[in-house]
């Protein structure tokens, strides 16, 4: 088990960039949302048997260098870096496409005049004003 192996390295890195970029930068707020953390329990309860069955010992399709990981596997021969990457993966997709949104929106002629306008038509509604 070295701690200092390529693929854990890889991914705290990868992690700690992540988390970087939602709180100095692009500060969407995911982390304070239900809707993200409900992204995340489901993208483990899919990533578990993906994985496990991919990496499993007995019969591995996917198969990692023991000198590059921590050896630590949990559950079903899951290497422990899998997990960090998936959280990195999910959680950068998420936080770019709200920034995206978000500039989207604000770059869009008089779109924060129409949001507040009272009865003003929200995009994809049959109601008009």
């Amino acid at each position: 088990m070295n701690p200092f192996a390529a693929y854990p390295v890889a991914t705290l890195l990868t992690m700690l960039a992540v988390v970087l970029i939602e709180v100095l930068w692009l500060r969407t707020g995911v982390f304070r949302s239900a809707q993200y953390w409900v992204a995340m329990a489901i993208m483990f309860a899919f990533q578990v048997p993906v994985d496990g069955w991919l990496t499993k010992l007995s019969d591995p399709i996917v198969m990692y260098n023991p000198e590059t990981t921590l050896g630590l596997r949990f559950p079903w021969d899951i290497p422990i870096e899998d997990f960090g990457f998936g959280f990195a993966m999910l959680t950068l997709t998420i936080i770019v496409w709200k920034a995206l949104g978000r500039r989207r929106s604000a770059t869009e002629p008089g779109a924060r005049q129409r949001a507040t306008e009272p009865g003003a038509r929200q995009r994809g509604s049959r109601t008009e004003r």
